[in-house]
């Protein structure tokens, strides 16, 4: 995983993880890139899209799209599954998680993300043990 984005319709960038390195302003020209590419299509095409010489897997739900440029190479739907694996995590910890609940707990969003993808690589696909982490965690604070 190259980075992964989460932008609501407007194009405000709620989260944005990069795995790369890349300058600040490159930073919001592939925010603003992105956002314009996955915005506009149309619902019955499908949730990947070439970007540059990668590819950007999306999925919409509610008013924030979750965005992860990957390799040409890589498994398309592994990805996808693993945005909705994210979004359960999220929603099982926030209960029922909105955009709100991004803005205001940027950091636990971050330290979830963390425990799921580590330096561009999918860490953990369990469910179960990433909640049984966020809980230990929880407790510390």
């Amino acid at each position: 995983i190259r980075f992964i984005l989460l932008q609501n319709r407007q194009g405000k960038t709620r989260l944005a993880k990069y795995y790369i390195p890349l300058e600040e302003s490159e930073k919001h020209k592939v925010e603003y890139e992105v956002h314009r590419l996955v915005v506009n299509r149309d619902p019955k095409f499908t949730n990947f899209v070439e970007f540059r010489t990668h590819k950007v897997i999306y999925r919409r739900y509610a008013g924030l799209f979750f965005s992860l440029c990957v390799d040409m190479t890589d498994n398309e739907l592994a990805y996808l599954e693993s945005i909705h694996l994210f979004v359960e995590i999220l929603d099982h910890f926030f209960s029922n998680v909105c955009e709100l609940d991004l803005v205001f707990n940027f950091h636990k969003v971050y330290l979830i993300l963390d425990e799921f993808i580590l330096a561009g690589e999918l860490q953990e696909t369990s469910k179960r043990a990433i909640i049984e982490r966020m809980g230990e965690l929880e407790k510390l604070e």
